[in-house]
């Protein structure tokens, strides 16, 4: 018998996430059936999508997540002892599965960890694929504009948005972030913790306008952009981490999205879950060939879950956010 710890959702956040609104749990998970595998967690992810989607949860759930993990026990052939696999079993240490939503992942060089099967080669990784390459459509010569930059979406949105040809930039919430997107290719940024104008500060560094704005923010920032753009400009709306944790004033956007004849397309990344395998490769590929970097942030400790989460929200973190069991 195994045991198995989880958090468990003991009531809906509001405002900040609290400690106590998630508590740890334990019990001994049953011996697996035919069809069955048994999974043991080595790496867990927080993203900020979290903080709106736990609405959905009834109390007592365990809370949502991805993780990766290996395959410790089977009965099932599709996924011997020894697998490695992303599962949606949430904020635990162990779980079992009947094989269903997981997915494989691929043997790595070896100087690439499994936990970038959480961040670059995984589910925020190809957020920033599909987002930039089927919605935004970028051309060569072209300003794109990213917001919440040095996230773990973000950092990846302008590097491909360099490789393919564009002037890129970026906003990001501390000096050593902003350096961090010059150094990975971003042909400029900007803190907009301390920007003192942001309109100006943007158009100094837009000069030719924004044709394209990948938004991972909302609020005022988004605002501004919109009405910075270029006529026809491109949206691709992925979240809105300044609005998750508070009320915030209503922005209006209708007029520059009417005036400007914007086009604006909000997206989920699993709208292109069968083609994951065309983005991951291509990123392995950019990483084998150094022109796509990554950076994580790992906190050790499945009970520091909670701790990983909440710095989702201070800008604490730095790169992807991992835990490490």
């Amino acid at each position: 018998m195994v045991k198995q710890r989880r958090f468990v959702l003991v009531k809906h956040f509001s405002g900040m996430p609290k400690k106590d609104d998630l508590k740890i749990v334990e019990k001994e998970l049953p011996a697996i059936k035919d069809g069955e595998v048994l999974l043991e967690t080595l790496y867990l992810t927080v993203d900020p999508y979290m903080r709106p989607y736990s609405f959905r949860m009834k109390e007592g759930d365990t809370m949502i997540g991805e993780n990766m993990a290996k395959v410790i026990e089977s009965k099932n052939s599709n996924y011997p002892v020894g697998t490695n696999v992303v599962s949606m079993s949430g904020w635990c240490t162990h779980a079992i599965s009947n094989g269903q939503q997981l997915r494989k992942v691929p043997a790595y060089p070896a100087d690439l960890p499994y936990s970038l099967s959480l961040g670059i080669l995984g589910m925020p990784g190809m957020t920033a694929y599909f987002g930039v390459t089927e919605i935004l459509k970028p051309k060569a010569g072209e300003t794109m504009f990213v917001s919440g930059a040095a996230g773990a979406v973000g950092a990846v949105v302008g590097q491909l948005g360099k490789i393919l040809g564009c002037r890129v930039i970026g906003s990001a919430g501390s000096e050593e972030k902003i350096k961090y997107l010059k150094e990975i290719g971003y042909d400029d940024a900007f803190n907009y913790k301390t920007t003192t104008n942001l309109e100006k500060t943007i158009k100094d560094m837009c000069p030719d306008g924004i044709h394209m704005y990948f938004d991972n923010v909302g609020g005022e920032l988004t605002s501004t952009v919109m009405n910075i753009m270029n006529d026809f400009g491109r949206i691709a709306m992925c979240g809105a981490i300044s609005g998750y944790n508070a009320k915030t004033p209503t922005q209006i956007i209708q007029f520059p999205i009417v005036s400007k004849q914007l086009k604006i397309e909000g997206f989920i990344v699993r709208r292109w879950a069968d083609r994951w395998p065309e983005g991951i490769e291509k990123f392995m590929k950019y990483i084998a060939e150094g022109k796509m970097a990554y950076k994580e942030h790992v906190t050790e400790g499945f009970d520091n879950m909670f701790k990983a989460f909440y710095e989702l929200f201070t800008g604490a973190n730095f790169g992807k956010a991992i835990v490490k069991v």
